[in-house]
C-alpha cells in the first residue's frame, strides 16, 4: 500500500523526476535512520555493521532497481513495466529455489499466475506500445528486486533496515548528477518529505520487516497489489477513470492475493493445532 501512492505523488509534486527522487531518496533514508535508533537503544551503530556484504548488495540493488525502474517508464510502455514487473514473483522463486532452497507451494504458483494474468489485462490494450531497451531495464530491474528480496529471507535473523535505509540514501547520490535540488519550493519540499517518508520511506521499512516473515515469492505476490492500488488513488484523488479493462484486471490482482493469504493463514492455523 506505501509503493502504491507513488502514482499519486508524483502528480501531486511538480518538479522533474530526477529532483523528486533525490529529495524521496534523502527523506526516506532520514526516516529509516532515525527508525534505527529509536529502535536499537545506543546501539545502531552494531546494527549498520552487522548487514555484512549481503545487506552492501541489497542496498545497492534496491538502488539501481529504482533507477532501472524510472528509465524504463521514460523509455517503455507504461504498460510492458506493468507487466514485467508483476513477473517478480516468478523470478523470485526461481532466485530463491537456487540460493536459500526455498519451493513455493503450489497455491502461491497459481496465485502469482492468476496475478500476472490479471495485470496482463490492465496492460493488454497497450502492451505492443514497448520499446526494446525500456523493456529490458524493466526486466533488470525484476530480477534485482527479486535478488533483494531473496537476500532478505537468507538473513532473516539480520537486522536489515540499515541496508535500506542505505539504499535510499545511494538512490539519491545516483540521480544527483541529473537533479536541481535547490529549485524546490518551501511547499514542495514539504511535499517531498510526506512523499519520501509515507512511500519510499514506509514501503522499505516495512519491506525489510515483513520479508524475513513470510516465503520471498509471497512477499513479491502481495507485491503485486501496488499496481490496481496505485490506479485506485489516483482514481479517487485526480478523477482518472479507470478502463473497463483496468478494473478487470484489478480485481483479478486483488483477488488472487486475498486467496492465497487465506489459504496460507488456514494451512498455518491447521499446523499449529496439529
Amino acid at each position: 500500500m506505501a509503493y502504491s501512492t507513488a502514482g499519486f505523488f508524483t502528480r501531486l509534486i511538480a518538479v522533474d523526476a530526477w529532483t523528486l527522487l533525490l529529495w524521496r531518496g534523502v527523506f526516506a533514508g532520514l526516516f529509516i535512520t532515525g527508525v534505527i535508533s529509536w529502535r536499537e537503544k545506543g546501539k545502531a551503530m552494531e546494527a549498520w555493521r552487522s548487514i555484512g556484504r549481503d545487506g552492501l548488495v541489497i542496498a545497492l540493488f534496491s538502488a539501481l532497481a529504482t533507477v532501472c525502474f524510472l528509465n524504463a517508464m521514460r523509455l517503455s510502455a507504461v504498460a510492458d513495466v506493468m507487466v514485467i514487473d508483476a513477473m517478480i514473483p516468478f523470478f523470485t522463486a526461481g532466485i530463491a529455489w537456487a540460493v536459500i532452497g526455498e519451493r513455493e507451494d503450489k497455491a502461491t504458483l497459481v496465485a502469482t499466475f492468476a496475478a500476472v494474468a490479471g495485470v496482463g489485462v490492465m496492460a493488454g490494450p497497450a502492451v505492443a506500445e514497448g520499446r526494446m531497451l525500456g523493456d529490458l531495464l524493466a526486466l533488470c530491474m525484476a530480477v534485482l528486486m527479486a535478488t533483494v528480496l531473496v537476500l532478505i529471507r537468507r538473513n532473516r535473523a539480520v537486522n536489515m533496515l540499515p541496508a535500506v535505509a542505505l539504499s535510499a540514501f545511494v538512490c539519491a547520490l545516483i540521480v544527483w548528477p541529473f537533479a536541481h535540488p535547490l529549485s524546490v519550493s518551501t511547499e514542495q519540499v514539504g511535499l517531498l518529505a510526506l512523499f519520501g517518508i509515507s512511500q519510499f520511506g514506509m514501503g522499505l521499512l516495512l519491506l525489510a520487516i515483513g520479508t524475513p516473515l513470510v516465503s520471498a515469492t509471497r512477499g513479491a505476490l502481495i507485491g503485486v497489489l501496488q499496481t490496481p492500488l496505485g490506479t485506485l488513488w489516483v482514481w479517487l484523488a485526480f478523477s482518472e477513470t479507470p478502463a473497463t479493462a483496468t478494473l478487470i484486471g484489478g480485481a483479478i490482482v486483488l483477488a488472487a492475493v486475498v486467496v492465497d493469504i487465506a489459504l496460507h493463514a488456514r494451512a498455518t492455523k491447521r499446523s499449529v493445532a496439529d
